[in-house]
């Protein structure tokens, strides 16, 4: 079994050590690590170059985006297991180690995710526990590691899988389209909706990540990331509309949800034609009641 870690960096000199560290450290080591440096301007390209690591595979291409840096990672990967790292993040050093224990007591697994916690520039911990602050955690801890049952339900109620802390079958990745390169926010869930439609996986209730939080990577443009969740929900139904029914979840009323999110969020901005054409495209969906109301009183703050 061999294991490859991927890295899409850009403008990532201020942290892409600690992210590298990181993986050496691992009590399970993996068998290569690739850097696909997306465009970067700044001593990103130096710094990797001049370590002299020989299982550090560093790839340079025109900025695309992270979805497109890890699609070419999960491409020329030798690993027919793969794990992803954010170049500002860093692994807990028995992160491989613990996902392989997971794997051996359920071999039928096909991805296996875990918690994290958030820090800052400074590496003092924000958030101890993402999964606790979700009030997932206790859920996780009761699976102990195991097949989550249901699994696409629970996903697209909440997105609990940190793609950092991802361990996935190459092959699997590949038969599930990897990374929409066309969705900028949400392009995670999408793909890992995809892969819980037709396979096992699991999130363990360890730490195995630190996300590290600060101006480049917080996501300040919500316009955009709530017109991205209405594409993602629409690819999540056309792909995996069998599997959410017979789940107990509505793929009509998750795309009605987006669209009837995206319309208020026009509607507080004031931006009312918007907002209506919003609330309509929600109301052919699914009939709900958020969406009408906004339609029928457009002066209407409350609730």
């Amino acid at each position: 079994m061999k294991i490859s870690a991927i890295i899409p960096a850009y403008n990532s000199q201020d942290f892409i050590l600690d992210a590298i560290k990181s993986i050496q450290r691992q009590t399970h080591a993996v068998d290569e690590i690739i850097i696909i440096d997306d465009g970067s301007v700044d001593n990103t390209q130096f710094i990797v170059q001049n370590l002299g690591i020989a299982n550090i595979k560093y790839i340079r291409q025109e900025n695309q985006g992270p979805s497109s840096a890890r699609n070419r990672g999960i491409k020329i990967a030798q690993g027919d297991w793969l794990a992803f790292l954010d170049a500002d993040d860093q692994w807990l050093e028995d992160k491989i180690e613990k996902q392989l224990e997971a794997l051996a007591l359920s071999p039928e697994l096909h991805l296996i995710a875990g918690d994290m916690q958030e820090i800052g520039i400074d590496n003092k911990v924000i958030t101890q526990s993402v999964l606790a602050k979700h009030n997932l955690l206790q859920k996780f801890q009761t699976n102990q590691s195991r097949a989550i049952k249901n699994a696409l339900a629970e996903l697209v109620q909440k997105n609990f899988i940190p793609t950092g802390t991802v361990l996935v079958k190459r092959a699997t990745l590949i038969e599930s389209g990897m990374f929409n390169n066309l969705i900028h926010f949400g392009e995670d869930l999408e793909l890992w909706a995809k892969i819980a439609a037709k396979h096992p996986i699991t999130c363990m209730p360890d730490i195995l990540m630190l996300r590290r939080l600060h101006e480049q990577n917080a996501t300040s443009s919500t316009t955009p990331m709530l017109i991205d969740l209405v594409t993602v929900m629409q690819s999540i139904r056309k792909h995996t509309k069998a599997t959410l029914t017979a789940q107990n979840i509505s793929a009509n009323k998750l795309v009605a949800d987006a669209w009837a999110t995206l319309g208020y969020w026009y509607f507080v901005n004031v931006d009312y034609p918007q907002a209506q054409t919003a609330f309509w495209n929600s109301l052919k969906e699914q009939y709900n009641k958020r969406a009408l109301i906004y339609l029928k009183f457009p002066n209407n703050y409350l609730w």
